[in-house]
C-alpha cells in the first residue's frame, strides 16, 4: 500500500454511522482506558504478595523498585506526548496497546529485582501512562461543547477496569499462578484491543470532514478560511508561564500519590485489620462502582460550573478518606471508606481531565497533557515509597494517612485559586 493510499485510508471513516462518529471515539477511548488496567496500581497490588514470597523482598524494597520504575516512566512520558502530536492518536494508541501486551509477557518471565524494575517500568509507561494519556486527548479532539459528558463516558472504562481487574487477577493467580496471569493479559491486549484501535480510531473530526460535537455545516472551511468553531490554543511554553498550569499540575500529582500509595498497600493495610484478601479485592471493586454514577453526573455538572471550583470541592471531600481508613476497625467502616473514596474519585476524575483542554485548547494538547500526566505518574511513584517506608519504620500506616489528609487540604486550596488563564495577544 502506498503512502498516499494509507493517508487516504486514515482521512475517511471506516464505515458510516447514524450518529456522530465522535461517540464511537468515546467508546474506543473508554476501552483503551479499560485496557490500561494491567499497568495500573489496582492490578499490580494483587501481584505484590506473590513477588514478596518468590523474590524474598521487603515491603520497602519492593515499593522502592515500583516507585523508581514509575518515576522513570513519568519523566519519559513527555516523548509520548510529542509523538502523539506528530503521528496522531490512531498510530500511537495502536502501538501503545502492542507494547503494553508485550510488557505483560515480559512480566511473566521476571526472576528477580532487576527484571522486576524493567517490568514495572514498561507496564507503567505503556499502561498507566500512554494508554490513559492518548484516549483522553482523543476525546478532547472530538468534543468541545460536550467535552465534559464525553470524558465522563470514556472514563467509565477506567472505573469498570478498576472494578474488574483486581478480582479477576486474584482469581487467575490462585488458579493459574502469577506468571500465566500476565501472559493471559498480554494475549487479550494484542488480540482484542490493538486491532480495534488500528481500525476504528481517527485523529480529529476535521480529518474526516466533520466538526467537533457533531456540529452540522454545509461544508468544512478550506485552507485559508476562518474555522467555523474557534478555540484558542496555547503552546506548552505559553501554558507553563501561567499560574493555573502549575497549581493544577500539583493537583494532578496529589491524588496520584495518595491513591496509589493506599492502593499499593491496601492488602497490607486492611490485612492488619483482619480483612481477608478476597474481601479487600471486593473493596477495590466497590470503589469504582460507586464512582460510576458520580463520574457520569460530574461530566454534566462540569459543563455548567467553574471547573476549578468543582475540583477544589472534590479535594475537600477527599480529606476524610485517609482518616476513615485509620478508624476502619470493623468491616462496616471499611465499606464506608470505600464508598467515600469512590464518591471523591468519581467527582474528581472528570474535572482533572477536562481542565487542560478547556484552559489550553486542542492543538498542542498532546505535549501539554504529557507533561501534566507525567506529574501524575511521578506522584504515583512517590506514594508507595512513603507508605512502605512508614510501615517499615513505625510498624503502622497511621502517620502517613494523617499526612495524606493535610496534602488533600493543600490541593483544595490550590485548585480554588487556579482560575482560567488569559492568552495574551501576540
Amino acid at each position: 500500500m502506498t503512502n498516499k493510499a494509507m493517508k487516504e485510508g486514515v482521512n475517511r471513516l471506516p464505515f458510516q454511522t447514524s450518529f456522530f462518529y465522535g461517540w464511537l471515539m468515546v467508546a474506543v477511548s473508554g476501552m483503551g482506558i479499560f485496557f490500561s488496567g494491567p499497568g495500573q496500581t489496582f492490578s499490580n497490588s494483587v501481584f505484590i504478595e506473590s513477588y514478596l514470597l518468590d523474590f524474598n523482598m521487603s515491603q520497602t524494597s519492593l515499593s522502592f523498585i515500583y516507585s523508581i520504575a514509575t518515576l522513570t516512566s513519568g519523566v519519559l512520558l513527555f516523548f509520548i506526548g510529542r509523538l502523539v502530536d506528530r503521528f496522531g492518536r490512531r498510530l500511537m494508541m495502536t502501538m501503545a496497546a502492542l507494547m503494553l501486551g508485550l510488557a505483560c509477557f515480559f512480566n511473566s518471565f521476571i526472576t528477580g529485582p532487576i527484571m522486576l524494575f524493567f517490568g514495572f517500568f514498561m507496564i507503567r509507561y505503556f499502561g498507566q501512562g500512554s494508554m490513559t494519556l492518548i484516549p483522553n486527548t482523543l476525546v478532547s479532539q472530538w468534543f468541545i461543547k460536550y467535552r465534559g459528558r464525553a470524558l465522563s463516558f470514556a472514563g467509565l472504562g477506567g472505573l469498570i477496569g478498576a472494578a474488574s481487574f483486581p478480582p479477576l487477577i486474584n482469581w487467575l493467580i490462585e488458579d493459574y499462578g502469577w506468571q500465566q496471569t500476565w501472559r493471559i493479559l498480554g494475549i487479550i491486549l494484542i488480540v482484542f484491543f490493538m486491532p480495534m484501535a488500528l481500525y476504528l480510531v481517527r485523529n480529529r473530526p476535521e480529518d474526516v470532514g466533520l466538526l467537533p460535537d457533531g456540529v452540522k455545516e454545509e461544508r468544512i472551511p478550506q485552507n485559508g478560511e476562518p474555522p467555523l468553531i474557534t478555540e484558542r490554543s496555547w503552546t506548552l511554553s505559553e501554558a507553563t508561564r501561567t499560574r493555573a498550569f502549575w497549581f493544577i499540575l500539583v493537583c494532578g500529582a496529589i491524588p496520584a500519590m495518595i491513591n496509589t500509595g493506599i492502593t499499593f498497600q491496601i492488602f497490607s493495610i486492611l490485612g492488619e485489620k483482619s480483612v481477608s484478601r478476597m474481601e479487600t479485592a471486593f473493596v477495590l471493586s466497590l470503589i469504582p462502582l460507586v464512582s460510576f454514577s458520580c463520574s457520569l453526573l460530574s461530566g454534566f455538572i462540569v459543563e455548567r460550573v467553574k471547573v476549578h471550583r468543582m475540583l477544589s470541592l472534590t479535594f475537600a471531600i477527599s480529606i476524610a478518606t485517609p482518616l476513615l481508613l485509620i478508624y476502619a476497625h470493623s468491616y462496616s467502616v471499611v465499606i464506608v471508606f470505600a464508598i467515600a473514596w469512590g464518591i471523591a474519585q468519581g467527582f474528581m476524575n472528570i474535572p482533572m481531565g477536562i481542565i487542560w483542554p478547556n484552559y489550553y485548547g486542542r492543538q498542542h494538547l498532546g505535549s501539554i497533557q504529557s507533561v501534566t500526566h507525567a506529574a501524575g505518574v511521578i506522584g504515583s511513584a512517590l506514594g508507595p515509597i512513603q507508605f512502605g517506608w512508614a510501615y517499615d519504620q513505625f510498624g503502622s500506616y497511621t502517620g502517613v494517612l494523617v499526612f495524606s489528609s493535610f496534602i488533600w487540604a493543600m490541593g483544595a486550596a490550590l485548585a480554588f485559586f487556579a482560575a482560567p488563564p488569559q492568552l495574551k495577544k501576540r
